[in-house]
């Protein structure tokens, strides 16, 4: 399972560089088989939670930091981005 790395600062410019990784990885892999690893998130943007979700969306599982989780929390994003979503 290959994994994408994120960085401490997850705002809009990490979001736009690690798109083009993010869709090549599941272009390539058969869907689902992408592992993020956010534990060294600190900061996080709209835009960086935005490619999450699409990303869990497809099928990717997230390895969120504290900051993460709790960011995820108060805006209601726990679920969409760590638990069991509905594919369509």
């Amino acid at each position: 399972m290959p994994t994408i790395s994120l960085p401490a600062r997850c705002d809009r410019a990490a979001a736009q560089a690690l798109l083009p990784q993010m869709i090549a990885v599941q272009t390539v892999e058969v869907q689902g088989n992408l592992r993020i690893d956010a534990r060294a998130c600190t900061r996080i943007g709209q835009a960086m939670l935005q490619l999450l979700l699409s990303a869990r969306r497809a099928g990717a599982v997230i390895d969120g930091s504290p900051h993460l989780h709790a960011t995820a929390s108060q805006l209601g994003l726990t679920t969409p981005l760590f638990g069991d979503i509905a594919r369509t």
